[in-house]
Order: C-alpha cells, then structure tokens, then sequence
C-alpha cells in the first residue's frame, strides 16, 4: 500500500513528465491495437481462402516412372515405352469407389465419359476441301475419336469444372433443370450442335453404340463454350461442339452390361489433410492401382491465392516490431532521464530507511499505472479506427468473392436467382466486419496487454539497474 501511495503522490507531482509517457504508450498502443487487428483480418483471409479449396487429390500420368531408361535414340527402346503405356492398366468404377473407402478421403466425385454415335442427330463437322485454306472446315476434335459424340457424365455440380471455371457457360437452360440433371437421361449440349441438328429445349436425342443399342435423351439445357486465346483461328466449331453431357448414373446403367462399351472415368477425392497423400498413394497402389499412375494434389493452386495476403501479414508483423523498438528505445530513454533528475529523492528514500526492492517496485508501479491508463484510451481509439482499416483491407476481396461468385451461378444458367446456385472452388465467402470486437478480440486485448508489460519492464531496467547501483550517501554528498 505504501508503494502504490508513494506512486500516486509521484505521478500527480510529476504531471508533464507521465504525460509525456502516457501520450508514447497511448501511441504504441494505437498502432499495435490496428496493425494486430490487420494481422488478425489477414490471418482470417487465408484460412478462408485455404477454407475455400477443397484438398483435391486426382490420378496421373507417372511420367518419370515411364519415362524411365528411354532412348530417343533407340528404336527398340521408343517400341517398349509404346508397349509400357499401352499395357497400363486402367481403373474402373469399381476401383474407384474401393479407393475412395479410406479414413484419408472424406468425398469425392468423378467425371465418366463413353463414346457413341448418332441415331437421329448428326455429328457437327464440314466435309475437307482442298480449296479451303489449311485448318478450316474442321472443329479440332471432329477426327480424334473412333465415335461421333463424346457422353460426359458428371456426379455432382462440384464435378463440373469447366462451369466453374468459366469455359462453359449455359446460354438455355429448363426451369426444372438442376432438380433432375443428375438422375436419368438429360442432357445438356452444345449450342453450335443445337444449331446444326436444328434442337432446343426439352427436344430428345437417340445415340446409339457400336452394336447399335440405342439410348434416349432429353435436352435440359444448352451451353457455349468461351473462346480460347488457343483454339485455332480457323476452326469452324469449338472443341465442345460434339460434347454432350450427362450425369454418371446414366452413363453407368449404359455401361452395366455392356462389355464392348468402353468408358473412362475421372476422379477427384477431398482428403483430410495433405500431408496424407503419400500414404494414400501408397493404400491406392494396394488396393490395385497401377504404379504407373501417381496423386496429384492442389495444394499449389490453394497456396496461390493468398501470397498477396500473406504479404500484407509480413507488412503488419515488420510494422508492429518496429513500432515496439522505437517505442521501448524511447522509453528507455525517457526512464534514464526520470533517474537522473529524480537522484536525489532516492538518495533520500534509501537514508531514510526504504529498500531497494520497495524503491524498485515503487518506480515500476509508477510507469504500469500511466501505461495501463494509456493502454486503455490506446486500445480504444485503435479498436475503432481497425474496424474501419480492416474493411478496406476487405473491400476488394468482397467484392472480388461476390463477383466471381455472381459469375459462376451465370455460368450455371441461374441468371440472378439462388435455385441450384453455388460457390466457386477456390473462391471464398468473405464479408465485412461489423462490430469491433469482430476484428479486435480478446486475443488482440491480451497481446496488447502481453506488449504492454513487456514494453514497462524493458523500460524499468533503467530505473532498477540504477536503483540498485547508486549510494544513498554519495547521492546526498553530490546534492549538498
């Protein structure tokens, strides 16, 4: 008691000097108070990016694997790697769902896809002519398939890619579309095959196979594929034009049964974590797959997009160690010359009986009183400014996030409504802050109070060292 009243009397006596240090630490605290809540809105971001991106695990090509003792040089070498890809065995469906039974896998989805020909409709695609400059007349996958169409079944929208990303987009769809699109035979096709085998909405198809089984279809929506800075110039259709999709349970009841019908099926597993994926590899190599096949992850796409992010967190950490230095440097500073105009009271306290330690605490108390005043009106007056800092620092993300989000519904047909909508993979949902202890939170309060008391012990060593250095009789002698 008689430390904290000697204090007080101390800090009323000695008004401009603890306002000096009150208005330092009320600044530190200010800055710390914003650039800690800057660091907790970053730190927010890239767990909602990293949220964002489902942990994808796909199977590949083990080119190394295959690529493996080949010569170029060497004809009899060049015939053996022909013979090692072609002798890769394959997955099925079955295979597919045994993989996805493991405790590292949480979902997955898969695209399937079968080749068949046209009963009533006919492939898009302009005989060659010799007269026509090179490239022209033909869509660049009219030659490369045995069959007329390609049947692309997906198991679910999050399977869909090439609507998320963009390079399809539906220009009709049927009302009721996405309530039946993934169970029985619809489908939705290409607007240029529309066009050329003159069909719209909720018209039927036959595609038949090579032992002429035939299979009927509805149209439920009609797509377009965005132009691709690669295609050729000359193209006379897009890529897609002889693409028509479907869902994987239609494409499975084909296949059942039918041994001639050859599909390919394309998974994705969400796995837990990615430090996983080599044990998974290694489970999926036991339970039948090829070694010629490897997992691929996206972890380097979910990495990517918060490297801006990340940026701004290193800015926050670099501005708030710099503001601390400064800061205990000034103090420490302010503190020594305390000391010294305040040397002949601790001669004084010391002759008359008080310890050192009590002297000590006393000079401590002191700064923890005016720091912990000024933290409070510091931490205030940043908590309200953070909020309005850490929106800017959003601003652009949400917007950005509503945008791309507004994108791919229209990409999905659902031109402004929320039936069947979704969000993109890799897009997070990002809002805005709207209260204050939503940016600074109790772990924002406590690292501030954790700063603060280091900030007042840095700053006491001065008076402690020099407390327990000087002699009450030499200081009295110099006075006198």
């Amino acid at each position: 008691m008689f430390i904290l009243k000697n204090a007080w009397i101390s800090i009323k006596r000695n008004k401009g000097r603890n306002i000096l240090i009150g208005i330092i630490i009320l600044i530190i605290a200010c800055a710390c108070t914003i650039t800690l809540a800057i660091k907790n809105t970053a730190v927010d971001l890239i767990d909602s990016y990293k949220s964002a991106y489902d942990k994808e695990v796909t199977i590949g090509f083990n080119r190394e694997n295959m690529m493996k003792d080949f010569n170029p040089a060497d004809e009899e070498g060049r015939a053996n790697a022909r013979e090692k890809f072609d002798n890769i065995a394959s997955y099925t469906i079955n295979d597919v769902e045994s993989f996805a039974d493991s405790n590292y896998i949480e979902s997955y989805y898969y695209t399937y896809s079968v080749g068949l020909n046209g009963n009533d409709i006919e492939k898009a695609e302009i005989e060659s002519n010799s007269d026509m400059p090179n490239g022209f007349g033909h869509g660049k996958e009219n030659n490369m398939s045995s069959t007329d169409f390609n049947l692309t079944g997906y198991s679910s929208k999050e399977a869909m890619s090439e609507f998320i990303s963009g390079t399809y987009t539906m220009s009709e769809i049927a009302d009721n579309a996405w309530d039946i699109a993934f169970n029985g035979n619809y489908v939705f096709i290409n607007e240029e095959l529309a066009t050329f085998n003159n069909l719209k909405l909720n018209d039927k198809i036959k595609l038949e196979d090579e032992d002429s089984n035939v299979y009927e279809f509805e149209i439920i929506g009609i797509f377009k594929e965005n132009e691709d800075e690669n295609e050729q110039p000359m193209s006379m259709f897009s890529n897609s034009v002889n693409t028509i999709i479907t869902n994987s349970n239609a494409v499975v009841n084909l296949t059942n049964g039918n041994e001639n019908l050859q599909a390919s099926i394309y998974p994705t597993f969400i796995i837990d974590s990615y430090d996983n994926v080599e044990k998974l590899q290694d489970e999926f190599y036991e339970k039948g797959l090829d070694e010629n096949f490897i997992l691929q992850t996206n972890e380097e796409l979910a990495l990517s997009g918060v490297s801006s992010i990340k940026n701004i967190n290193s800015f926050a950490t670099t501005f708030l160690v710099i503001t601390l230095i400064i800061g205990g440097i000034v103090l420490f500073v302010i503190n020594m010359i305390n000391i010294r105009e305040r040397k002949y009271e601790i001669g004084v306290l010391r002759t008359i009986g008080i310890s050192k330690l009590k002297l000590t605490m006393q000079f401590v108390s002191e700064l923890v009183i005016v720091s912990l005043v000024a933290l409070m009106l510091g931490a205030a007056i940043g908590a309200v400014s953070s909020k309005s800092v850490s929106n800017s620092l959003l601003e652009s993300e949400i917007n950005s996030s509503k945008e791309t989000a507004e994108e791919i519904n229209k990409n999905f047909g659902n031109h402004g409504g929320e039936k069947g909508g979704m969000h993109g993979k890799g897009m997070p949902v990002i809002e805005a802050y709207d209260s204050i202890d939503a940016v600074v939170d109790i772990k924002v309060l406590v690292e501030l109070l954790g700063i603060s008391i280091s900030l007042v012990l840095v700053s006491s060593i001065a008076s402690m060292v020099s407390i327990q250095r000087f002699s009450p009789l030499t200081i009295l002698k110099e006075r006198s």
